[in-house]
């Protein structure tokens, strides 16, 4: 039997016992609170009507009174009257309420009196009524204050008459209250009886129903002390009623919230799987970096690659043989043993790694079988469980194969990964390859130029036996002309090799181009809104707040540079950075470099030396950028390493030896040394060989400690290798640390070198450079002194109320660069793309300047600018060009497209603003 027809039972039992005996209870006290209810309210309507009585007396006695201030027939006169007789009417009607209701014969008899006092009233009324109209104001008077006497006389009979109707109510009450009191003793009798019935009916149930109820709550507060959902108690429950419902109901819902914490693990696991894919793969890129022959990209590649997707055993082949016999070469093995010995080589198709090279296609063994690879651990042998054999191409060919064996099967997330990977060692395998056989070919030139430089030596000798020897020589002419044909088409190899290579150069330059632009466009948008905070012109944040936001512009100003770093390693590497030799004073150099590290020097509390020896000459032609470069990077290491003592900057001449003894500095005509040297923690004998490889650190606990990517020296030894020296390195660990930068020197002819690269990158430049100097003079006074656009107006105040447009399709830029220039009380609109600019500026044709994104959906900045320059009335609007890629010849490329200047994200607010005020106030 269910829980509700239980229940409806023991209520309906109850029920039918409470109607029994409450119905004459109920109907009883009903009687007697019906006959209650209508004595008060007929004592409730007489007291009305005795009101009445009383109000309208007291009106009409009032309005009187009025009479004797009014003016007869007069509007507020006449109002009196009716206001008089409307309240006799109301005294009619409620003695008449009163006669109508009144029962016993002293309360008929009294408002008979009543009545005939009110008559008396009435009458006094008239007279009064005549003497208002006669102005007889003594005789009014006294007939006032006899009809206030008869008006108290009326009062007090109606009081007499209130008396009497309370003892008639009251008599009433005692009868009522008797019955009622008889009705409540039943009443309670009749309740008692049903509370008894009632408890043994709900005892009943009650037995019935809790037991059922303690095993489901029993359960239930079990639950919450469960941490883990995927495994939940479950209710047993036999019974079919509401209680078992109630347990199917939790077990269902124990069901769902399994399945739900197993979804949420799933959830979690695809989103950590996906993070390591991409910390993965950017580790395996970083690895294949500078690697410049196959065994040890093979021997790097599997060792790596292996492990990560929890495989035990692998083998890396590489494709090799040319167009009509070409075969796979075992290069690298992982955890090779005895049982699990790789073939060395295999041809196209031969075997399961063949075939998966002639069909580009991964090919995946499940289960574990007598000829499973087995793989020896110091415990004994295991057996794999999985093979998959993954194959790696480059553009469509395969280049490798690698095989590799597990213990368990290969999951979702190590096949994408595969598949990552085999994507991006492809153009790596085929790189080194072509490195490789360019150095082969070389060789080969150099063999066969040594080789015809020694027949040609033969040819002089055998000169005089030139007749004796004719055939001999014919055969050696034709010997030398196959050669040469064969020189040709190596030279000719060797060319298309070098092409494929710049072609590679170009791919990993536009990379790092476009990886720049995206680095750089968030980046641009922080360090503008972070430096809007610092200035906190509302002065409404905390000092906590502004050091939040100073470590905010500080962090971005790090990863800029650590941007700028890794570029600059990247054009070393691939050639693209051009030195620009010119006349350097060595004292200027030293002297700005002092002043630069100065405030470092006082904040550690260290001493900053630079010297300069008086035996070298004042001046040298060198790239004065590149060789700050480097001198900062030494110096900023050996303060961020040195904790007391001293930092020195030393210039002298190379000693003799080291001139003498390196090929670099043959045609020298001095050598300058660098030296900066630091009492810091200095760097142990077996870590100096390491510090110049990219990404390297001296120790681990050197680089938690103090930080850094490791880039720093890399850049500045391959620069300085640029400027034709190198870096040497000696120290003493826990005693300091000396970097000497050895560069050639030279005079005269660099000097003349230096004016011609002067004269033609003069006549080369930009009309950008030309107008922002001539603008600049625009704001100088003929006596010397430079008006405050250039130097004093610190809060840019003559920038109010100019219009700037800013084009740029990323919405954070926008914010930035809009809430930038409106803080300087700049009104600003903007476009997202060059299309909209063109657009904007004819619909707002007040715009005084406008900023333009190179890098643009739709239509580009180039395009934009090209446009707007066709358009006659803006051809001299001022536009400055923005862009994130910050690569080789942009500046050239955005001034050649129409812009008056050039300034690359991030933005610096400074030199922004700074050029701004340049181009509106010429």
């Amino acid at each position: 039997m269910r829980l509700k027809p239980k229940l409806l039972l023991g209520f309906v039992s109850i029920l039918v016992i409470m109607a029994v005996f409450f119905g004459m209870s109920i109907y009883s006290l009903d009687r007697a609170n019906r006959s209650l209810e209508k004595n008060w309210q007929e004592r409730s309507r007489k007291i009305n009507y005795s009101k009445t009585l009383e109000s309208e007396l007291n009106n009409i006695s009032r309005y009187l009174r009025d009479l004797a201030f009014l003016k007869v027939n007069s509007s507020e006169y006449v109002s009196t009257m009716d206001h008089i007789l409307a309240s006799r009417e109301r005294i009619d009607w409620a003695l008449e309420s009163l006669e109508t209701t009144a029962v016993r014969d002293e309360i008929k008899s009294m408002l008979r009196k009543i009545r005939t006092e009110n008559l008396i009233y009435i009458d006094l009324q008239e007279k009064i009524f005549s003497l208002a109209s006669r102005n007889q104001n003594e005789e009014f008077e006294r007939l006032i204050n006899m009809g206030a006497a008869e008006r108290g006389q009326i009062f007090k009979l109606v009081v007499e008459l209130q008396g009497l109707e309370d003892q008639a109510l009251n008599d009433l009450i005692t009868s009522s209250s008797d019955t009622y009191q008889q009705s409540v003793v039943f009443f309670f009798i009749s309740l008692g009886l049903t509370l008894l019935a009632g408890t043994l009916i709900t005892i009943w149930i009650t037995r019935r129903v809790t037991g059922e109820i303690h095993i489901v709550t029993d359960v239930m507060s079990r639950f919450s002390s469960i941490q883990d959902h995927t495994i939940l108690p479950r209710i047993e429950m036999s019974s079919t009623d509401e209680i078992g419902d109630i347990a199917l109901a939790f077990n269902e819902m124990a069901r769902s919230m399994e399945e739900h914490a197993l979804h949420e693990k799933e959830v979690l696991a695809n989103i950590g799987g996906k993070n390591w894919l991409k910390s993965e793969v950017v580790d395996i890129t970083a690895l294949c970096q500078g690697i410049q022959d196959l065994d040890t990209l093979a021997s790097l590649l599997i060792t790596k690659v292996v492990p990560m997707i929890e495989a035990i055993y692998g083998v890396f082949y590489i494709m090799e043989g040319d167009e009509e016999k070409r075969y796979l070469k075992k290069y690298a093995v992982y955890a090779a043993s005895p049982w699990a010995n790789a073939q060395e080589a295999f041809l196209l198709g031969e075997g399961l790694v063949g075939q998966s090279a002639l069909e580009n296609r991964t090919i995946i063994l499940e289960g574990n079988s007598g000829n499973s690879i087995k793989i020896i651990s110091g415990l004994g042998e295991i057996s794999s469980q999985s093979i998959i054999l993954l194959p790696v191409s480059f553009k469509g060919q395969v280049v490798a194969v690698l095989e590799m064996a597990s213990l368990q099967s290969f999951t979702s997330l190590h096949l994408e990964l595969l598949d990552l990977v085999a994507k991006n060692i492809g153009t790596t395998i085929n790189r080194v390859q072509a490195h490789m056989k360019i150095k082969s070919l070389l060789t080969e030139s150099q063999v066969l130029t040594e080789e015809l430089q020694s027949q040609s030596e033969e040819l002089q000798l055998q000169q005089e036996e030139l007749k004796t020897f004719n055939e001999n020589l014919e055969k050696q002419i034709r010997d030398s002309e196959k050669r040469a044909t064969e020189l040709e088409g190596l030279k000719a190899a060797l060319e298309e090799k070098a092409r494929e290579l710049e072609e590679s150069s170009n791919y990993k330059t536009e990379f790092l181009s476009n990886m720049s632009h995206e680095l750089r466009t968030p980046l641009n948008s922080l360090l503008i809104l972070s430096q809007t905070l610092m200035e906190n012109k509302e002065g409404n944040l905390t000092s906590s707040q502004l050091d939040y936001v100073k470590t905010i512009f500080s962090s971005g100003n790090e990863l800029l540079a650590l941007i700028n770093d890794i570029l600059d390693l990247s054009k070393v590497e691939a050639g693209k950075i051009i030195l620009h030799p010119e006349v350097l004073k060595l004292s200027d150099l030293l002297g700005y470099l002092r002043q630069y590290f100065l405030p470092v020097a006082n904040h550690k509390n260290i001493d900053c030396i630079v010297e300069i020896n008086q035996d070298i000459p004042d001046t040298t032609c060198i790239d004065k950028q590149r060789l700050l470069q480097i001198l900062k990077n030494l110096l900023s290491n050996a303060f961020k390493f040195t904790d007391k003592g001293m930092v020195s900057l030393k210039v002298s001449k190379a000693e003799d030896a080291i001139v003498k003894n390196n090929p670099l500095f043959k045609e020298a005509e001095w050598v300058l040394a660098f030296a900066v040297s630091d009492t810091g923690i200095g760097i142990h004998q077996n870590k100096q060989s390491i510090i110049f490889e990219a990404f390297q650190q001296a120790n681990g606990t050197t680089a938690r400690k103090y930080g850094g990517t490791g880039l720093g020296l890399t850049i500045s030894q391959k620069l300085a290798g640029l400027l034709g020296g190198y870096i040497d390195l000696h120290s003493i660990e826990e005693r300091g640390s000396t970097f000497t930068l050895y560069l050639p020197g030279n005079n005269a002819e660099m000097v003349e070198l230096d004016k011609s690269y002067k004269e033609a990158a003069a006549a080369s430049s930009s009309h950008s450079s030309l107008r922002r100097a001539e603008l600049v003079k625009l704001v100088t006074h003929s006596d010397g002194k430079q008006d405050d656009l250039s130097i004093t107006d610190n809060k840019n105040a003559r920038l109010e109320g100019k219009k700037v447009l800013v084009v740029d399709d990323d919405m954070r830029n926008v914010f930035a660069l809009t809430t930038a220039l409106e803080n300087q009380k700049i009104k600003t609109i903007f476009a997202e793309n060059g299309r909209e600019s063109i657009e904007t500026l004819r619909s707002n044709p007040d715009v005084d300047l406008v900023l333009m994104d190179i890098m643009m959906p739709e239509m580009d900045g180039y395009e934009a600018l090209r446009r707007i320059r066709q358009i006659p009335a803006y051809r001299n609007l001022p536009i400055i060009a923005l862009t994130s890629k910050a690569m080789k010849n942009d500046r050239e490329k955005c001034i050649e497209a129409g812009a008056s200047d050039y300034i690359s994200k991030p933005v610096n607010l400074d030199q922004l603003f700074s050029l701004i005020k340049i181009w509106l106030y010429r």
